[in-house]
This record gives structure tokens, sequence and C-alpha cells, in this order.
């Protein structure tokens, strides 16, 4: 499934290669974040064009909206949203942390009050597996327990335990799915363990070891971008690598900022999704290689540049920052499409570019380069 082409003589970033039911990916990779079967304001074609390899969607949302009878009458999410390339399926779990206030978390998984009417739903590991099976993703998720941020040792210690019984129980429900008949447009289907432990790197390492033990096609670090500082976050990952198998593909989830992603693949981590891109785009904000911009400043009232000189995403060879800032103004929609192409065009060329770099053998200056090029502060 994975294969390590290399690895840089300068520090631990990784070239290889994820193969799938729907096509191979090179790594390092960035996907992009369709939460609900669909990639904000940018359409499947133009994801396409742009060289996405694998597009991520978002089980708990698919599972209450469209339902998982309308998404198995419609052929599975490849189908349904006319994607026929590569598609992961976080589990569910994350749900856990982000609508804490409507769950409640028990031995065997979770219950939630539905954010869209109220209705009380249980989700646990073979719940979640189920529901991955049946939309169809390449790749899967366990089910998991990602804690919040602060948290204490002990409340965290909680999560990795629950984490790990639920890894085992979402292995299981993986295997019944394969000899039951429980229908899934994908025959070949992987599943990845998450390992937690928020910032405690004996819990990091007894969640990777234990999680290595069960065995899993893959291995995710989740419980980083929760709100904690830049340093926890790149600690929690140092603290996670070392104990993950290096034949096995290291996805980071939920992250990052262009810089951060430069500095994770140096720390060993092969694939990323984060929804910034996107959601950049929807307050104005561009990603350049010096930094990001806010295209509502005056400044780039009658700016005849693109948004990034050189960029070949539609947006930069066709439009000028002046009409892309008109159209911000104007609330225009076409404003919000525009930018999130070129803000995931400009993310899908950076993970090209390290590739690239990794070739060649020149990911430390690549780097370096990046490193004192791109400023992380807005303008």
């Amino acid at each position: 499934m994975y294969t390590l082409f290399q690895t840089d003589t300068e520090s631990e970033a990784r070239r290889g290669l994820l193969k799938t039911a729907h096509g191979d990916i090179q790594t390092p990779e960035y996907m992009p974040v369709g939460t609900q079967a669909s990639v904000k304001a940018v359409a499947p074609r133009d994801l396409e064009a742009a060289g996405t390899q694998i597009i991520l969607g978002n089980t708990y949302h698919l599972y209450l909206r469209p339902g998982m009878e309308t998404m198995e009458e419609m052929g599975g999410l490849h189908q349904f949203m006319n994607w026929h390339q590569p598609i992961l399926t976080d589990s569910g779990g994350f749900q856990v942390f982000s609508l804490a206030k409507l769950n409640q978390i028990t031995h065997d998984g979770v219950w939630f009050r539905s954010h869209l009417d109220g209705a009380k739903i249980f989700l646990g590991p073979r719940e979640s597996i189920r529901t991955q099976r049946m939309l169809g993703s390449d790749i899967m998720m366990a089910f998991d327990d990602c804690p919040p941020w602060p948290c204490t040792e002990e409340k965290v210690s909680e999560a990795v335990e629950r984490t790990l019984r639920w890894g085992e129980a979402s292995k299981k429900a993986f295997a019944e799915c394969q000899c039951d008949g429980c229908f899934s447009p994908t025959i070949k289907q992987s599943l990845f363990g998450i390992v937690q432990g928020a910032s405690f790197p004996h819990l990091r390492q007894r969640c990777a070891e234990e999680l290595v033990k069960i065995g899993f096609d893959g291995y995710a670090i989740g419980g980083v971008s929760v709100g904690e500082p830049e340093p926890e976050m790149y600690k929690a990952v140092e603290s996670t690598v070392p104990y993950l198998p290096k034949d096995h593909v290291r996805y980071a989830m939920g992250l990052g900022q262009p810089h951060q992603i430069v500095e994770l693949v140096a720390r060993g981590v092969d694939i990323f999704d984060c929804v910034l891109p996107t959601r950049a785009a929807r307050h104005a904000t561009c990603y350049t290689w010096e930094g990001t911009l806010n295209l509502r400043g005056a400044v780039y009232c009658r700016d005849k540049q693109p948004l990034v000189p050189g960029c070949t995403c539609y947006a930069c060879q066709n439009f000028t920052r002046a009409y892309i800032r008109h159209l911000f103004k104007a609330g225009e929609i076409l404003a919000l499409v525009l930018l999130s192409l070129h803000n995931i065009h400009f993310y899908l060329d950076l993970m090209r570019q390290i590739r690239q770099a990794l070739d060649n053998g020149r990911f430390g200056e690549f780097r370096r380069e990046f490193k004192l090029r791109y400023k992380t502060t807005k303008d």
C-alpha cells in the first residue's frame, strides 16, 4: 500500500507513494477538505485541474445528511459527488471534541445531539466503520477520542485508553464488514489508526506503540491543531513519529499553515488536511510565497498584478488583484470561487515543490529558503 522511496539526508522528510483503489498518491501531499461531499466553492473539475490527488470527507456530517440510505442508493460517495479519485473519510471521532456540548461519551461510543435538529444518535467504532464502508472511501479512520487543549494528564490518559479500545473495536468491525456483505462501492478499503496523547510524550508513545501492535494500514497523528501553541503542536508530532513504522504512511490531521507543513514534512509526516485554504478565502485572505495578503486592503484597489505572479491557477492567469478585491467589496460569490481555487492551488503547488526538492536531494535548501521568504504575519 505505501512504498517509501527515500528519506532526506538532513531531516526525517520522506518521499513515497500511497496506493489506493481509486488511484496512487504521491507523497508528501495535502488533501482539500470536502466535509459535506463538497470542497467549499470549488468544483470537482477544478480540483482535478489543480492536481488534487485525494480529498477528505466527514463521516459524522454525511451520516446525518444526506444519510446512508441515500448514499447507498446513489452508489457511494465517489459516485454521489462525481469524484473518481481517492477519498479519505474521518471517523466522526473529532466531533467528540468539536461538539463536546452536544455529546455524552460512554464505554462503547458517543451519544450525540444532532447539530441539525437535536435528534439523539449514537456513534461508536462499529457504527463509524460501517458508515465509512457504505460511503466507500478509500481510506477509513478508526474511531478515536480527541481530548481538548489544555487538558489534565489524567483526562488525556483516559482519552488514550479509550482511543486504544475503540481502535481495536474499529479493526474488528472493519474485518466483520469484509465478511458480512455490508454494502460498499469500493471493494478494497484501508483503515488507519489515530494516535492521541495531547502534549504528553509518554502517552503519545504508549498510544502509538499499542496501535502498531493492533496493526493498521497507516497511522494518523491526532489531537493537534486543537488550540495549542505551535511549539506544542511540533512537540506532539515529534513525540509520535519515532514510534510509527517507517513502511507505513503518516498523516497529520487538521494541519496546517504552509510553514507548518514544511516543518512537519521535515519531521517525517506524509499527508496533511486542512480547511484553511478555503476558510481563509472566505475572509479575502490570499496565500503567496511571501505570506498572506488580505484583498480587502485599499492598496489593491488598482493593483494590476495577479494574486501571485507566475501562478498557473485559473484566477491568476485571468484576473487581477484589483478585480478580485472588487468582487469581495461588491459581495460577489465569484470572489470566493476564485480565491478558494487559488489557495488550494497554492497548497498543492507547495507540495509539488516539496516533492521535487526531495527528488533532487535539496529539501534542506528548500526548507531554509522557504523559512526566510515566507512571513507568518498578515499584512
